[in-house]
């Protein structure tokens, strides 16, 4: 392998040095819940929403394995969800069955203050057509689930600059639809064809 050269690097380009969050291992999990009730009250539903999932405080574990820089991490994710009227008012609100992991990740050896982090992303989605039973709601859920570890580093990075500035915000203005019509409407035919006017006719026969 060529060696890395730097100084190299850097007279070819415009390098910058950055502070990121750097992802150091990740690994996707699915899960699905076949039946999740729901008490709404006879409201009528419009949608589910479901909002980030999340670790819940304080179950977070990681311990050692007897493979070097690997870890065996278990916590708990928690996904809320809102139910929606037509209206996008919330009429009923939960979270969907705790999620328990148990799992093995790479967390290398580091310093004692470097500061690894177990981050976790959500894509909850409904998988069949919820069915609403006088006062409950019941509906499938499948969530897809990305765990990552996480730490922020230092990088050296090629750049071209700062970003140019942006283009002038878009004031917002209520739709003005006698402005649209008398503007934009196109002016109608006022009187009826008449029959020279028709491509089939007594005086125009079809070729």
């Amino acid at each position: 392998m060529a060696e890395f050269n730097i100084n190299q690097i850097s007279q070819e380009l415009d390098c910058d040095c950055i502070i990121v969050d750097k992802v150091f291992a990740s690994c996707q999990q699915r899960e699905c819940f076949p039946e999740i009730e729901v008490e709404i009250c006879e409201k009528k539903f419009e949608r589910i929403r479901f909002r980030p999932g999340f670790i819940v405080p304080n179950t977070l574990i990681v311990t050692d394995t007897d493979i070097p820089n690997f870890r065996r991490v278990r916590f708990t994710i928690r996904i809320p969800f809102q139910i929606l009227d037509c209206n996008g008012n919330i009429i009923a609100e939960g979270f969907l069955p705790d999620i328990f992991k148990d799992i093995i990740l790479y967390i290398p050896d580091a310093r004692d203050e470097f500061d690894f982090r177990i981050v976790v992303e959500t894509s909850s989605e409904v998988l069949l057509p919820p069915v609403q039973t006088g006062d409950n709601l019941i509906f499938t859920a499948g969530v897809f689930i990305i765990i990552k570890v996480v730490g922020t580093v230092q990088l050296l990075i090629p750049t071209f600059g700062y970003c140019p500035p942006p283009p002038p915000c878009e004031e917002f203005s209520p739709q003005d639809i006698c402005e649209d019509f008398l503007e934009c409407a196109p002016f109608p035919e006022f009187f009826p064809p008449q029959i020279g006017d028709l491509e089939c006719s007594p005086c125009n026969p079809a070729p």
